[in-house]
């Protein structure tokens, strides 16, 4: 059985990752990356339990993610525009009960260092994909080259090639989110390490959030929150404007916009309708979001690890119908990503919502039993 997963990231590594390990058929990688190090991988990501650590136990790397995690990344404040703390979880030392952090590039190249060195064709963009008489389909590349595949899995994100063989639904913008990155804070600018913390600030206006995240390397990656519209992004590409936005914040916090090195870089946040599904056609599927693509509220990167895990588990129960497993798969995954989906959006509501200082203060604040 050849096996072609169109996406380089970690839901396609995670499912090319469990399926060598269990030695079924022939499984390739097709990026259109041109190597690993083609461009930054984005910050930190909080693995929880029972997704991102369930996905890596399946792949036999539980322990390579401990030895490279953060559980004191968990650390999270919640600050006002004038800087008060509002909220302040600390996690509790060295455990890893909860959700530890782990740079996005660091978890891609432990998944990556796992694989044979041949199951990533880097440079290969996807064009196109059509259907072969005898099953499976035949992929065109980006510069004129073919391969064949008897199952295809679409695991390349938000403008995915592949989900346009299952459904027309398309993304809908939902924010505005801008990044800046503050290299060697502990040393270049101390006061700014020490408000952020070893793990999350969150700064909370209405209708914007400035927030702070460390990563493994020293650096801090800032991030800005606004509800989309329809300025064009190259706005956001200003300090200066960025400034404006928050006008009359206390001066300690907006010292992470001024800090930030090199430009502002922007870019719009996407949804799919969280009802998105797809009657089922053999030999292909999605996983992460291609399938389900989710406000950025910490559930993107778990739920396409746990399809990995949970389409490698299907794939190997039945190998020799392959059709059947990837039928059970997505069936149990529509269930199970529908309510994480309308949970997504409605904290992300919440999170850009003139009371969203006093109602991230209720989210966060343990209610006592009943």
């Amino acid at each position: 059985m050849r096996i072609a997963i169109v996406g380089g990231g970690l839901g396609g590594l995670t499912l090319a990752r469990i399926l060598h390990r269990h030695g079924l058929g022939t499984v390739v990688v097709y990026e259109r990356e041109t190597h690993r190090a083609a461009r930054t991988q984005g910050g930190s990501l909080d693995l929880h339990p029972e997704s991102g650590q369930r996905a890596l136990a399946a792949a036999g790397l539980e322990a390579r993610f401990r030895s490279a995690a953060r559980p004191q990344g968990e650390e999270h404040r919640i600050l006002d525009p004038a800087g008060r703390v509002l909220v302040h979880h600390r996690p509790r030392p060295g455990s890893f009960s909860g959700r530890p952090e782990i740079d996005r590039r660091v978890l891609r190249d432990l998944l990556l260092d796992s694989l044979p060195g041949d199951t990533v064709a880097w440079g290969h963009r996807l064009v196109a994909a059509t259907a072969r008489p005898g099953g499976g389909f035949r992929l065109a590349f980006d510069g004129g080259r073919h391969a064949d595949c008897d199952v295809l899995v679409g695991a390349d994100g938000a403008r995915s090639v592949v989900r346009s063989l299952l459904t027309d639904a398309t993304p809908a913008a939902v924010s505005t989110l801008v990044a800046l990155t503050i290299d060697d804070a502990d040393r270049r600018h101390p006061a700014l390490a020490d408000l952020v913390g070893p793990g999350n600030l969150w700064c909370v206006g209405e209708c914007r959030i400035l927030s702070g995240q460390r990563l493994g390397d020293g650096s801090i990656r800032v991030g800005i929150s606004l509800p989309a519209d329809d300025r064009d992004l190259d706005t956001y590409r200003s300090k200066h404007v960025l400034l404006d936005l928050f006008a009359g914040w206390d001066p300690r916090l907006t010292a992470l916009i001024e800090a930030g090195d090199g430009p502002p870089v922007p870019h719009r946040a996407e949804v799919l309708p969280v009802d998105t599904r797809w009657p089922h056609r053999s030999g292909v599927t999605l996983l992460g979001d291609a399938a389900h693509l989710m406000p950025p509220v910490g559930e993107g990167a778990n739920q396409a690890m746990l399809d990995a895990a949970d389409l490698a588990a299907a794939l190997v129960a039945d190998a020799a119908d392959p059709d059947a497993a990837i039928r059970a798969y997505e069936e149990a995954m529509f269930t199970r990503v529908r309510p994480i989906a309308e949970m997504c959006v409605r904290v992300q509501a919440m999170m850009l919502s003139p009371t969203a200082a006093d109602d991230l203060v209720r989210f966060f604040t343990p209610r006592p039993a009943d």
